[in-house]
Formats: C-alpha cells, sequence, structure tokens
C-alpha cells in the first residue's frame, strides 16, 4: 500500500505531524490539488493507529449550527466519490442515522436541528415512534420503562465505512503522488525564530521546513507546548466495544444522548457500541469495567433480546475537546504553524473535508471559507461556535 523511504530528506516545504485520516487527506489533496508534493507526514506510531483506528466510524452532516452544517454536508459529498478516487473498497454504507429524543426538550431539539439542517440542503426530519418502531422493530420503545423515546432526529444520509482502509487510501494515494510518510518518526521540537516556523526536530534528525500542519488529535496539546501556543482543548478518554459477530438485524444507526449510547451493526455483523466521554481528563487509551457494565445495561435498555451476546473487545481513544463542541481549525498566531485539532467525538466523518480544507489553508496561507467558524481566535473574542447540541454523543 506505501512506499518506505530509507531517510529523511534535509529539507521539505510542508511537515504535516500526524498520519492518522486527516494528516494523509491534507497531504493528499496538497499533492493532487495545489502540487505541493514535497511533503513529509511524522508519524509516532503507524499508520491510522490513533483515533482514525480507535473510532467508530459514522458520518453525518446533521448539526446544528450553519457553519457545522455546511462543512460535514461537504464532506458528506466527499465520501460518495471517495472509494472510486482511490480504487479502493471502504465498506460505505448508507443506514440513516436516528437520535433519539426521550424528553420534551429534547424533541425541540431535534426540530430545531431538523430546521436548520434542511434550510441549508441537508436531508433531515422530526420523526415519531411509530416511525422509529416500524424502521427497526427489534428496539423497545419505552426503553425499559425508564426513558420512553418520545421521537427522533432522522438523518437518512447517515452512513458508515471502514475506518482503517480510508487512512490507507489516503495514504496510498499521498504516496504515488510523491508525498513522503515516516512511521516510528516522533516529533521532539519544532524551531520558531522570530514568530515563525524554520524547522522541525525528530528523534531521527532536524528538518527545514516553513509550514508545519499539526494533525495529532488527543496529542494536539503537547505539540502546541512546542510552540508556545495555549488553547482551551482537554483531553478525555472515549471508550467503546463491540460484540461477537451477528446475522444482520440492526440496518440504522441509533444514538441516545439520553442514555448515552450509540450503536450501529458492522458489514462482519459485530455491533458497534459506544457511550460518552469518561468524565475525567486523562491522556490515556486505557479501557475500563465500568464502561463496559454501564453500556451493556443501557444497550438492554433499548434492546433487551442482546442479553446473551458476548463482548468481543474493547478499546479507548483520547478525545480533544473544545468548551464549543466544535474543531479548531487553520492558522495561528505562530506564522507558518497550522493547527486541525479539537475533533473530540466527530472527527472521522470530517476526514475527506478537513484534509481538502486545510490543504487549501496551508497553500495558500489564509483559512478556507468553510473553517472560519472553527478559528482558534473565537475563544478570544468570545465569538464561539456552539455546537454541543449536536455533538455531543452522537459520534
Amino acid at each position: 500500500m506505501f512506499s518506505t523511504p530509507t531517510d529523511l530528506q534535509s529539507e521539505y516545504d510542508v511537515v504535516i505531524i500526524g498520519a492518522g485520516g486527516h494528516g494523509l487527506a491534507a497531504a493528499y489533496y496538497l499533492a493532487r490539488d495545489h502540487g505541493i508534493k514535497r511533503v513529509a507526514v511524522l508519524e509516532k506510531g503507524y499508520i491510522g493507529g490513533g483515533n482514525t483506528g480507535r473510532n467508530t466510524t459514522m458520518i453525518r452532516s446533521n448539526y446544528l449550527t450553519p457553519e457545522g452544517v455546511k462543512f460535514y454536508d461537504a464532506s458528506v459529498q466527499l465520501w460518495q466519490d471517495l472509494a472510486e478516487d482511490f480504487d479502493l473498497n471502504l465498506f460505505y454504507s448508507t443506514r440513516g442515522h436516528f437520535t433519539l429524543a426521550h424528553t420534551d426538550s429534547a424533541v425541540r431539539t431535534m426540530r430545531w436541528r431538523a430546521e436548520v439542517n434542511k434550510h441549508y440542503g441537508v436531508e433531515s426530519e422530526l420523526v415519531g415512534p411509530d416511525f422509529i418502531k416500524r424502521a427497526c422493530p427489534s428496539i423497545d420503545i419505552t426503553c425499559g420503562g425508564h426513558a420512553p423515546i418520545l421521537g427522533a432526529l432522522y438523518h437518512a444520509p447517515g452512513a458508515i465505512a471502514r475506518h482503517d482502509v480510508v487512512a490507507w487510501g489516503y495514504g496510498r494515494g499521498a504516496c504515488n503522488r510523491g508525498v513522503e510518510i515516516h512511521q516510528q518518526t516522533a516529533v521532539t521540537g519544532i524551531d520558531v525564530v522570530g514568530g515563525k516556523v524554520v524547522g522541525v526536530q525528530t528523534t531521527r534528525g532536524p528538518i527545514k521546513t516553513s509550514k508545519v500542519l499539526c494533525a495529532v488529535a488527543g496529542f494536539t496539546p503537547r505539540v502546541t507546548d512546542m510552540v508556545g501556543i495555549r488553547t482551551p482543548l482537554y483531553i478525555h478518554p472515549l471508550q467503546a466495544m463491540v460484540s461477537e459477530p451477528m446475522k444482520p438485524w440492526l440496518d440504522q444507526i441509533f444514538v441516545s444522548g439520553s442514555l448515552h449510547i450509540y450503536i450501529s451493526q458492522s458489514a462482519r455483523g459485530e455491533l458497534v457500541m459506544g457511550a460518552s466521554l469518561d468524565p475525567y481528563e486523562v491522556h490515556s487509551t486505557r479501557s475500563t469495567l465500568d464502561f463496559t457494565e454501564t453500556l451493556s445495561a443501557h444497550m438492554l435498555d433499548m434492546f433487551p433480546f442482546l442479553s446473551h451476546v458476548k463482548v468481543n473487545r474493547q478499546w479507548s481513544g483520547m478525545a480533544d475537546m473544545t468548551p464549543d463542541f466544535a474543531p479548531l481549525m487553520g492558522k495561528t498566531e505562530v506564522e507558518g504553524f497550522y493547527l486541525d485539532a479539537g475533533w473530540g467525538t466527530w472527527g472521522f466523518k470530517a476526514t475527506p473535508v478537513c484534509g481538502k480544507t486545510m490543504a487549501w489553508t496551508v497553500a495558500n496561507d489564509k483559512p478556507h471559507e468553510l473553517i472560519t467558524g472553527f478559528s482558534l481566535d473565537r475563544f478570544r473574542n468570545y465569538s464561539l461556535t456552539g455546537e454541543k447540541g449536536a455533538a455531543s454523543v452522537g459520534h
């Protein structure tokens, strides 16, 4: 899939830190769309080994703010042709995404989101319990009597894809265009002179460059410390688990903010399940028994017939969260240092549009129009992009 360069060159036009989906996508579009091929992607581990390989693969654009809806809808449009671009099967599967409402206030929020979505041409609608039950007869609408489902935001384009193949596709496409991907190469420092990036220090030696893109998710604070930039990011573990394979029965994607769960079924028949962030700030990918027990209990509220199904495995990633639940993208106060962070629980679905807009931003040294609402400056200017109502558990 990838070429393996033996040596680092002494100088590159752009250095990208992080060989996850976002970093590789940015490299791909830099080379394909802008002709910038002297690019080094530096990864301290292996391709897609961070949050790209640890997420639950949901793709949607039913957000709340105009900035979010337009941004993620552009990503959904890019997803449609991605397999053809790569000549690679991404296992992209349109399922329909239900965000369940268990309270009157949640129903009002779903109606609000549906109207915002429709205004920007995104297919979403508020549906009632009967619609949900017809779509998925196996669901217990009463949720065991604990939190009856009153309605849902139904987003027909909601989909899933195979996350690691997305990273492989972008990586192979970038390599074929001259980009170098250096795995097992950690960045230990960034050289800044007179407020400008001039180079990068790595475990394999120094590199000269005038442009650095940081795309390292939960490791972002460690990199921004290297250039003296403060961000409002906080890092929480985000856990998930999968069941043993089952015959296909769940065609849809279900999310419940009240029960703190989401679920879909993979092409292999596994139930892919997750919850909200762990309630503590820890820079760790450990997983816990408490997560498995709590998530299993809430899963049985919705689908009581799963009581004898076994859990195959569980894992954790590091979610880089912002106070307003929207990403940090674009230029920073350090000239030549670009930031792609704050993705929390919603980074996978944005992979194509993030790569495309960040490549444009790096190539032109100004923010792409789709990411102006996600700048770091918004926290200094008190001009937040409030996405919590649409992003909190709806991965």
